[in-house]
């Protein structure tokens, strides 16, 4: 028995002040189709016709979202650059001091050389 779809659920909830809920339709069963072999099968040509239309349509609106980017300007991105350079010159330059001062400790204590 097939479960219950979502609408007759939502149905049977709405209808759940005291009157039974609708009959549901009767679902329709799949019509067993028989497994061919890709030798067999026929050739996608049915669809291969669609499928410059449906490239062309991406294109076209991967165009429309670029438009709606708000692109930054020269001065805004060298600011970005600026800020980026500067926070890897602080992060190198604290791992280094850190290397620098376990550096005894890992030598001494933890390889007991």
């Amino acid at each position: 028995m097939a479960r219950e779809t979502r609408r007759q659920r939502r149905d049977q909830r709405k209808n759940s002040n005291g009157k039974p809920a609708p009959e549901a339709p009767p679902q329709r069963a799949r019509a067993h189709q028989p497994q061919t072999s890709p030798s067999m099968a026929a050739p996608a040509t049915a669809t291969s016709h669609r499928e410059p239309r449906r490239r062309f349509r991406f294109v076209k609106e991967c165009w429309g979202e670029l438009q709606k980017v708000e692109w930054p300007n020269r001065g805004q991105v060298i600011q970005g650059t600026v800020v980026v350079l500067i926070a890897c010159v602080i992060v190198g330059t604290y791992l280094y001091a850190a290397d620098q001062i376990f550096k005894p400790f890992v030598r001494n204590v933890l390889l007991g050389q």
